[in-house]
């Protein structure tokens, strides 16, 4: 989860996103410059921005006189430095809202001279979705994007009801919990940051840093922290979401793929060619890469292995540094899909590539007759206990609730549980 400020983080979202890396003129529709740049037209493949949460609701009726909201102005989405609203799509493909925050000048969250106008938390399937989204037929790609759809919506309601904490007052530590929900805008994205573009389906929730008080009603910041507290615990809740919806609609199973000795496995489609996994993963073996320079630098100067904190920064330097510019040729999700097609097969045989879904239905089979998903809650409770221990030392309910989330996730293999 980053922070989003007025300026370049914007700018990602409506040109990097809505409108496909391209640039939407003065004067130019949204619904223009998003068919010049191919962005989907409409239905769970859209790429425009989606309003979520319960406080869009609240925005326009909190003010005075019904007006919008201060501070987090629901408006027609526009691109920074365009003239002119974007006209309405009356087959609705396009014409979605987008929420900017207007933070007021108190909402300096620490940060100076630059206000935050939002956090966006990102959220993407395991690598295994991203191959049989990008390579299998037009109905996988819809029902896996409906999957990851239902997932991220969930996961977001789950953030709003019982994570997002907002200020009782302005720079005070009292906190309380959000009336009326949060504003959010949802953009999904199709592809990685290389230059070569690899498949990584995934979606950027900018959450507005503006919600209402339950005593008051009145406008204030949300805690960045509460929210960051639960970021893994959220995206452990993600993960098994998605798992859950794929194998009721798909009838396919997972298992987990250690990745790094002493890691957390993820969990893979069970009988997706893990060979895929490296033809798609040039951004992560890049970041990999870097990592284990900056690992052995820190190990030098510090003399010891970083732990979980030291960790998750070396991650994030690591990925700074290998970050490569945008594509600048334009193309459609349908080229692009094509042509990831067309990359597989030369690496792996047309075998490989149109026997995926066939492969997954019958690893699935094979995975069913051998795992019966079944949670013991005690032997559960004892496990997810001992783990989070041994990893930490001391921790806290946000830490169990991740934990719980991923022994789920390994017990039951997709299927649905309920307590």
């Amino acid at each position: 989860m980053s922070p989003v400020r007025p300026g370049a983080g914007v700018r990602y979202l409506f040109r990097g996103v809505m409108v496909g890396d391209g640039h939407r003129r003065a004067g130019t529709s949204l619904r223009a410059a998003q068919d010049e740049a191919g962005v989907p037209p409409g239905g769970p493949g859209r790429a425009r921005p989606q309003g979520r949460g319960r406080g869009e609701r609240a925005a326009g009726r909190a003010a005075p006189g019904g007006g919008p909201a201060p501070g987090c102005r629901p408006d027609r989405a526009r691109a920074p430095g365009a003239g002119g609203e974007s006209g309405p799509d009356p087959a609705g493909d396009r014409a979605g809202q987008a929420h900017r925050a207007q933070p007021l000048p108190e909402d300096r969250q620490g940060q100076g001279a630059h206000p935050v106008a939002g956090l966006r938390p990102g959220v993407r399937p395991p690598p295994t979705a991203h191959i049989a989204w990008a390579l299998m037929d037009e109905t996988h790609r819809r029902v896996l994007e409906l999957c990851d759809g239902i997932a991220r919506d969930k996961t977001l309601a789950w953030i709003e009801e019982s994570v997002a904490q907002i200020r009782s007052k302005t720079g005070g530590r009292e906190r309380a919990r959000v009336k009326d929900g949060l504003v959010v805008a949802v953009f999904r994205h199709y592809e990685s940051r290389a230059t070569e573009s690899r498949p990584l389906l995934h979606s950027h929730a900018v959450v507005s840093v503006r919600a209402r008080r339950p005593h008051d009603g009145k406008w204030g910041n949300l805690s960045a922290d509460s929210l960051m507290t639960h970021i893994v615990a959220a995206d452990t809740l993600y993960t098994l979401l998605f798992m859950e919806e794929v194998t009721a609609r798909l009838g396919w199973a997972w298992e987990p793929r250690e990745v790094m000795p002493g890691r957390r496995p993820v969990m893979d489609i069970a009988g997706i060619d893990r060979r895929l996994i490296g033809w798609q993963s040039t951004r992560r073996q890049q970041i990999e890469d870097a990592l284990s320079v900056l690992t052995a630098r820190y190990e030098e100067k510090q003399g010891h292995e970083p732990g979980e904190k030291a960790g998750y920064a070396l991650a994030c330097q690591a990925a700074d540094q290998t970050r490569s510019p945008k594509r600048t040729e334009l193309l459609s999700l349908t080229e692009l899909r094509s042509r990831w097609r067309e990359s597989a097969i030369r690496a792996f045989g047309a075998c490989t590539v149109y026997r995926l879904a066939e492969r997954a239905r019958a690893a699935a089979a094979a995975v069913w007759a051998r795992v019966r998903p079944v949670v013991d809650l005690a032997l559960a409770a004892v496990d997810v206990v001992a783990v989070v221990y041994v990893k930490r030392g001391a921790f806290a309910h946000h830490h169990l609730l991740a934990e719980a989330r991923r022994h789920l996730s390994y017990a039951l293999r997709g299927r649905r549980f309920s307590l």
